[in-house]
């Protein structure tokens, strides 16, 4: 099978098809979506080597579920061994031997052909379109700040960033009913916010009175100023939540979250069904999303800064 893969620099490559053990489903990929952690990885991030990808939709061509064989498909990443002390407390997502599609120790999505636990599989429903599908993963880690953080639809709340994790955070968050601010170094890319929530230009904030008056900061630029900016933007015994991965350490001076009483919540995978629900309802809107479709072969246009949001790969022949 053609996968890209990730030794250091990527590459398009011919593999071995896997093939499924007890447990286990073999997908064909449909779609494959590029994602900021993929970038991350490519800059150092996790110290990965293989095939990268995950976030995908696909269809079970085997399975040793048979129930499981040709139905559409997306996956929880994490595959967590269900023998050690935090899987059975319930912690799958931090298992202490637990392997990532496409991040950590298991080949990823952007290939023909994955195999993952069937567990992990959730069946996509058939009024979700493919393109929406591929979505999920991202949607479900949006999620995951409402599962850890009840925020209240009195909550003042701020996104910092408006890149494509930031467009699905902001459309989850704007269902509390919060006073929701984005801010953003875009417009073009804060445009199809307006209708979600308030966006300021990043110079703006720097002439508005917003510092020390927002409940909520939610981070999700990736970068060392995003995280400064959230400490600047929220009240005393505010909250911080943090939705980046960064490839390098970022330097800041916690003696505001000391004085000010800032509770920082970091936040990872979420809910991967309730994402699927939302699609489902249509709650969310996706198709703006997708900056162009590739074949594996294109992969470096694929990852070209040209896309302003989500280069998917089609692998749909």
């Amino acid at each position: 099978m053609k996968a890209l893969y990730f030794d250091g620099k990527l590459k398009l490559k011919d593999l071995p098809k896997p093939e499924i053990e007890e447990g286990e489903s073999l997908i064909k990929v449909l779609l494959a979506s590029v994602c900021n952690t993929d970038i991350e990885i490519m800059k150092g991030y996790k110290n990965f080597k293989g095939v990268l990808g995950h976030e995908f939709v696909g269809i079970v061509e085997d399975s040793s579920n048979p129930q499981l064989i040709g139905k559409r498909v997306v996956a929880d990443i994490n595959i967590a061994c269900g023998e050690c002390d935090l899987c059975k407390e319930g912690l799958f997502h931090h298992c202490r031997n637990r392997k990532v599609l496409g991040i950590f120790e298991k080949d990823g999505a952007f290939a023909e052909y994955i195999t993952l636990p069937n567990r992990n599989l959730f069946i996509v429903p058939d009024s979700i379109k493919d393109e929406e599908a591929v979505f999920t993963e991202p949607l479900a880690a949006a999620l995951e700040i409402l599962e850890m953080y009840h925020i209240k639809p009195t909550d003042k709340v701020v996104v910092i960033g408006d890149g494509k994790l930031s467009q699905f955070i902001t459309q989850v968050v704007a269902l509390t009913g919060c006073d929701l601010y984005v801010v953003g170094k875009h417009e073009e890319k804060l445009e199809h916010l307006k209708n979600k929530a308030n966006t300021l230009l990043l110079e703006e904030v720097e002439r508005l009175e917003t510092k020390s008056v927002f409940d909520v900061a939610i981070e999700c630029t990736g970068n060392e100023d995003g995280l400064k900016l959230a400490q600047q933007l929220v009240k005393p015994t505010g909250t911080v939540i943090l939705k980046s991965t960064y490839n390098a350490y970022a330097t800041l001076n916690p003696t505001d979250w000391v004085v000010n009483e800032i509770k920082l919540i970091g936040t990872r995978c979420g809910p991967m069904a309730s994402a699927l629900r939302l699609l489902e309802k249509r709650f969310v809107t996706t198709d703006y999303l997708i900056s162009g479709f590739y074949k594996l072969e294109q992969y470096e246009e694929a990852f070209s800064p040209k896309n302003t949001f989500k280069a998917v790969f089609d692998l749909r022949g």
